[in-house]
């Protein structure tokens, strides 16, 4: 029995003259169609080869943001007047990238990079008039990442619905203030509100909330890996992680600069 098909004509099966016995089907299927049994005794896939988020997935992406932050801000501190860029472009950025639905790891990055030349320049410009600075503000903001970070873990604080509707409030209304300080600045009341004890208060209520929402990027984080979200959400996380930093860098630098600025 020979096929016009020219895909078959040369099959072995077909140059013996007819279909391949029973034996030869059962041999064929055995060696190359795994059996229940072998099935049920392989491995479940992991997050990685499912494409879901993990841990280690923001951990890199994080490191990544963070280090184009460092790139950037190498860059504003040896040419400071670059901050104003920075600043402008990055506040754009920061609001296109909460906004989007769907995470652009191209956009985070660039975000990184605008965000470190404003931190850069702003940098240079504090450690000029208060020697060491910059240090202790990155030492602070990782510490109190650190103790967020323990506190989070051991449950001592959680991210429930009521504390979200706090936050949200809270966090609104300090930026409603800081766009209020902004205008005082701009049409000549100094340096604002942000000066002597009410100052320090106020920085005292920035790092605080700053601090507060590493809890929530923290439970962003453990809901989207126990729920296997997709992994391009780890962009998410790092996104949300390096904003809140920032802001906690920022606090820190002007709380120091105001309790320097007082001795």
């Amino acid at each position: 029995m020979e096929s016009n098909n020219p895909a078959l004509r040369n099959a072995p099966q077909f140059k013996r003259g007819g279909y391949a016995g029973f034996d030869d089907r059962s041999t064929t299927a055995t060696a190359s169609t795994p059996s229940l049994e072998d099935l049920y005794a392989a491995p479940a896939a992991s997050p990685a080869q499912t494409g879901r988020m993990t841990y280690d997935d923001v951990v890199m992406r994080t490191a990544m943001v963070l280090a184009t932050v460092v790139a950037g801000a190498v860059v504003g501190w040896m040419y400071p007047g670059l901050a104003i860029v920075g600043a402008i472009i990055g506040l754009v950025l920061g609001l296109v990238n909460a906004f989007k639905r769907e995470p652009s790891p191209a956009l985070i990055i660039a975000y990184g990079a605008f965000q470190g030349l404003f931190l850069g320049g702003v940098s240079y410009f504090f450690n000029i008039q208060y020697p060491g600075i910059v240090v202790q503000a990155v030492l602070a903001t990782f510490a109190t990442f650190g103790v967020m970070l323990a506190l989070y873990r051991s449950g001592a604080i959680r991210a429930t619905p009521r504390f979200r509707k706090i936050m949200l409030g809270a966090v609104l209304g300090y930026a409603v203030f800081c766009l209020i300080n902004f205008a005082f600045v701009m049409f000549g009341a100094g340096t604002g509100l942000r000066t002597g004890m009410l100052g320090l208060l106020i920085g005292a209520v920035g790092a605080t909330l700053a601090a507060l929402s590493l809890v929530l990027d923290f439970d962003f984080i453990e809901q989207g890996v126990k729920n296997g979200i997709p992994q391009r959400y780890a962009w998410t996380a790092a996104f949300g992680l390096a904003v809140t930093l920032i802001w906690l860098y920022i606090e820190f630098l002007r709380i120091i600069a105001i309790l320097r600025g007082s001795d």
